[in-house]
């Protein structure tokens, strides 16, 4: 056959594409939250911010191992379960991902974080916050959030200056996320010169909270601060309300949902949570984010969607640097990062943490989330 020139350059330009396209690499991310459960919401949440931000990835045509690479979400649920959790992590490991973004509650991303470690491949963490993650050594482990030492010293001073008689009483699920921003928040009221009223803890999936709402008025709070989750927080307040009892109530950012206020039938109007990171107002990229995510998934921003997604595009903007998606290459790249995501700047310490966590106190006005401290 005789091709003419125009022929043969037509010929060879087809030939490029397919040569391209039969040479792209799919790399596979991994990301592992509840969609089950109680804070099932939390969960889809942070796993529409990594989608969106794989999709972003796709888009861009990043180059990675020196061809154009495809990008894979491999989404696992760990029911927000330690147990599961470890056997999620495996699966995933087994699936042959090149990094990890989770698990949600600080919980099951430690445990998890191990099997990751053993493996080489890195974590992200967009929202665990119990410093354990971190403490333990592993050169894969990540987080984004700010910790519970920072959340817990903040928690504490503002019950301080809400409370100066020092009627402080503390509530937590038993959770290592609830548990552990609990220990930190007396541990700073302790070194302050106040000892708790009372102290109670309740779980993960527990409605009903008279009785230890019942002993704790009885305690006389004028201001209860809880670890857990909203899903608890909801009825808590709401149950706070019933009994007649004027303490404000502190959660920490488990609570700090857009889900609070429907969760408590509005009972947590003039009450407070923590925070770790930036207002949504503060965060630059913010409000383009909120509206590609809602036309893309048909769901609003509940708390996480920003965390995830920086953590997803933070990962690939290693490898990218790196020029290569084998974890043990590129997780170099990641310890180096410097990084200007949708929630700020991220650069991580010797042990990962971000060197820029922020912490900030909201309060509920018409049912909204306000800053009002940072």
């Amino acid at each position: 056959m005789r091709l003419t020139t125009s022929g043969f350059l037509i010929f060879a330009a087809a030939a490029t594409i397919f040569n391209i396209a039969a040479s792209a690499e799919t790399i596979k991310i991994g990301i592992s939250g509840p969609l089950t459960g109680p804070i099932a919401r939390l969960g889809k949440d942070a796993e529409y911010g990594a989608r969106l931000a794989i999709a972003d990835a796709n888009q861009q045509g990043i180059v990675v191992n020196g061809t154009r690479a495809t990008f894979e979400l491999v989404s696992e649920d760990d029911q927000g379960d330690p147990k599961t959790a470890v056997q999620v992590a495996q699966r995933l490991v087994d699936a042959g991902v090149s990094g990890i973004v989770g698990h949600l509650n600080s919980g099951t991303t430690i445990v998890a974080s191990r099997v990751y470690a053993n493996a080489g491949i890195p974590q992200i963490a967009p929202v665990a916050t119990n410093p354990t993650l971190t403490q333990q050594g592993f050169r894969t482990t990540y987080r984004i959030m700010a910790t519970d030492v920072q959340q817990g010293a903040k928690l504490a001073a503002f019950a301080r200056q809400l409370a100066p008689s020092g009627r402080i009483a503390l509530v937590d699920d038993r959770s290592a996320y609830g548990q552990g921003l609990i220990d930190e928040v007396e541990k700073d009221l302790e070194a302050s010169g106040i000892r708790p009223v009372a102290r109670e803890y309740t779980s993960e999936q527990a409605v009903d909270f008279s009785a230890i709402l019942t002993s704790m008025k009885a305690a006389n709070p004028a201001v209860i601060i809880f670890g857990g989750a909203d899903a608890q927080a909801g009825p808590m307040v709401r149950r706070m309300a019933q009994l007649g009892m004027k303490a404000d109530f502190i959660g920490g950012d488990g609570v700090c949902t857009a889900d609070w206020t429907r969760l408590s039938g509005g009972a947590n109007e003039g009450q407070y949570c923590t925070q770790a990171g930036a207002p949504h107002d503060r965060m630059a990229g913010y409000p383009r984010f909120a509206e590609r995510l809602e036309k893309g998934y048909g769901t609003k921003v509940v708390a996480f969607a920003p965390y995830s997604y920086d953590a997803t595009r933070l990962m690939i903007n290693a490898m990218q640097r790196a020029n290569s998606s084998n974890p043990r290459v590129y997780v170099s790249a990641l310890a180096s990062s410097h990084y200007e995501g949708v929630t700020g700047k991220i650069a991580f310490t010797g042990n990962g943490d971000n060197r820029n966590g922020e912490v900030w106190v909201y309060q509920v006005r018409k049912g909204e989330l306000v800053p009002i401290n940072r």
